[in-house]
């Protein structure tokens, strides 16, 4: 009996005794010394003085109200060594600026196979840095923007030469850009809330990279892709990026991309594509967008199919030409509302004839970039319809198999559709007799 009360006093001060559990008396940096490789450091409900090096695979977990304050002159965490997990801490105050050789963050990571989570950063240049750091896990971590304009501060996830990375669940508010990857391939980025940036999402030189469930929501950009090629965005929200300037998606100078099922409602262009080829858009919901799809001439074989154009002001801008752009793929072509009416006599869901979007804004556009500024107003569309009675329209894009609306058809069509079948029967009875 006594043994087994022995043994039971054992394992509830078990944690007290353990050399692997470290509980927080000194300086933190003298804490993360102290405790053995591959230990744990307990934190408590204190501020904690940064700057602070961790150089062994360690790991650090807060409590509720722990907070980590840099000194405001470098990174507030540096990891230097893998396997490393910080959980459930407040990171703020790190150097700020941009002069200095290096580019500091809240938490800058270069090594492998390091988890974060559970982390809110505030008062910080970059929220968290990976450089040349592969294999980490980035979740659960919000990341709030210093006050003051947004291109006098870094980014809420920046990542640098950085592969096979997993960032997730995490929210951005008030950063330069939300996420931005730089010579960074391999990634997977999915179930973020990124708000109030430049761009929410921003690639340059980065390929390969897989983009699910996120959403992006009064940024001057949702998601910029530039120089990069074989991304994959599906299942993702950009929802009211507005600005003359503002975008859902900007493709330029990208190659070979997937934008599947997404949704893009209330953007001033859901796509902006510039400069790129190949890029393959199906499944996506476009509505009430100023612009639904910006496609210049020099972007060609973008493929658009089975996607929902829905009460945008112009559904396809085409500038400067329209260069071997496909809207409809291997028989499936696009919803286009009440920017189409056609016939479907055969009843298969489809017009019987191509449909051909024609609009007459690009004139205007190509010669004046202010001409963005009206897109909201009644004079666009009094101007496309001054246009259209002129037969002056051109053809912004060709769906060769659109599909029918039947909610959106107008009784007129419904109408005219019926007489001509009546007359059809007709015809044949006469032919018959």
């Amino acid at each position: 009996m006594m043994k087994k009360w022995l043994l039971g006093l054992a394992i509830l001060f078990f944690p007290f005794f353990s050399p692997l559990a470290t509980y927080a008396e000194g300086t933190l940096q003298q804490l993360i010394d102290e405790t053995p490789a591959n230990g744990t450091l307990l934190l408590k409900n204190k501020t904690y003085v940064g700057d602070i090096v961790i150089e062994k695979p360690i790991t650090i977990k807060g409590a509720a109200h722990t907070v980590i304050k840099g000194s405001g002159n470098g990174n507030v965490i540096s990891i230097r060594a893998p396997h490393v997990t910080i959980a459930n801490v407040t990171v703020t105050n790190s150097g700020k600026s941009r002069s200095t050789q290096e580019e500091y963050a809240a938490i800058k990571v270069y090594s492998d196979n390091n988890t974060l989570k559970h982390i809110t950063i505030t008062n910080s240049f970059h929220g968290i840095y990976l450089s040349q750091a592969h294999h980490n896990v980035v979740e659960y971590v919000r990341v709030i923007g210093k006050s003051g304009e947004i291109a006098g501060q870094g980014n809420g996830l920046h990542v640098y030469y950085s592969n096979f990375n997993k960032l997730a669940h995490n929210t951005i508010v008030g950063t330069r850009d939300g996420m931005f990857f730089d010579y960074a391939n391999h990634n997977v980025v999915k179930d973020n809330d990124v708000s109030r940036t430049r761009y929410g999402l921003h690639y340059m030189y980065s390929d390969d990279n897989e983009f699910y469930r996120n959403r992006f929501t009064l940024n001057t950009g949702g998601a910029a892709i530039m120089n990069s090629n074989r991304i994959v965005l599906k299942g993702n929200e950009f929802l009211l990026n507005k600005g003359m300037r503002s975008f859902g998606v900007l493709l330029q100078m990208a190659n070979d991309n997937k934008i599947i099922g997404n949704e893009f409602y209330q953007n001033e262009r859901a796509f902006y594509i510039d400069q790129s080829t190949n890029n393959f858009m199906e499944g996506n919901t476009i509505v009430k967008n100023q612009i639904g799809v910006e496609l210049w001439g020099s972007s060609q074989r973008q493929t658009f199919t089975n996607n929902r154009f829905w009460n945008n002001t112009i559904s396809v801008l085409s500038l400067g030409g329209e260069e071997n752009n496909r809207f409809s793929f291997r028989g499936v072509g696009n919803h286009w509302g009440d920017d189409a009416h056609f016939f479907d006599l055969n009843q298969d869901g489809k017009g019987d004839s191509p449909f051909q979007y024609k609009s007459s804004l690009h004139k205007i556009v190509e010669q004046n970039e202010l001409a963005y500024l009206f897109l909201n107003t009644p004079s666009i569309k009094l101007y496309e319809k001054i246009n259209e009675l002129m037969h002056e329209t051109e053809v912004m894009a060709t769906d060769n198999h659109p599909f029918v609306d039947r909610h959106s058809m107008p009784w007129t069509t419904i109408l005219v559709a019926l007489v001509m079948m009546v007359w059809i029967l007709q015809s044949k009875r006469g032919q018959r007799q």
